[in-house]
């Protein structure tokens, strides 16, 4: 799969994270030409700064890592994203509202966040590390109804990251009406292909330089 560069979005969350970093960050994402880059909100203007000149999306997680803020702090974080130049929008779903069945409130946050990010992208973290099969099934149904653009199946933060049964899982749910991302424990070129396979559309990973670095796949 010599377009694998073309799948990745190169991710940096840490809370330890500087300005240096993301600096780092973008440069790597220019040298590889990634698919784009993941930071948090606090960093798209940065990012955005430094790839002005490139092709390279900017996205930006929202609630993260929990999921557990106010629908309005989710909304308001999602529009200063886009005010500061992100080109798509990566939200925690709230767990615990699912979990409680509370399915309305998750879906019309959902909702909320899309119609705030406008024709942006919206994918929508579900942290499946913490759910069952059927609350998987349940959280994909409320993304799509809800409008968005992609599941993406964990946040890297839970007690696990992205498996292949997750993305099957995902995959038989949302089928072609909408995008995969895996994300989540992604380190080597044969898990990222194993995922796109099994019908991931984009791999977010803290490893992409090591992926192509260290593989026998090269970037086109």
């Amino acid at each position: 799969m010599k377009n694998l560069h073309t799948y990745i979005e190169h991710t940096l969350l840490k809370a330890t994270a500087t300005t240096d970093d993301i600096v780092a960050l973008c440069d790597e994402a220019k040298k590889y030409d990634f698919y784009g880059v993941c930071v948090n909100s606090c960093y798209v203007y940065l990012a955005t700064s430094e790839l002005k000149d490139y092709l390279t999306k900017v996205i930006a997680t929202i609630g993260f890592p929990l999921g557990a803020s106010s629908t309005k702090s989710k909304i308001e974080e999602a529009k200063q994203a886009v005010k500061d130049g992100a080109d798509e929008i990566d939200m925690v779903i709230n767990l615990g509202l699912l979990k409680s069945e509370i399915t309305k409130s998750v879906s019309e946050e959902i909702r909320a966040v899309k119609k705030a990010i406008g024709r942006r992208k919206l994918k929508v973290i579900i942290e499946t590390c913490y759910l069952t099969q059927a609350e998987t099934k349940s959280a994909c149904e409320l993304a799509r109804l809800a409008g968005a653009d992609f599941v993406k199946s964990s946040t890297g933060y839970g007690t696990r990251g992205a498996s292949v049964k997750d993305i099957i899982n995902i995959k038989k749910t949302v089928g072609n009406t909408m995008a995969i991302k895996a994300s989540g424990g992604i380190k080597t070129a044969e898990k990222a292909i194993e995922m796109i396979n099994s019908g991931a559309n984009r791999i977010g990973t803290s490893n992409g330089v090591e992926i192509l670095k260290h593989s026998k796949i090269k970037k086109e």
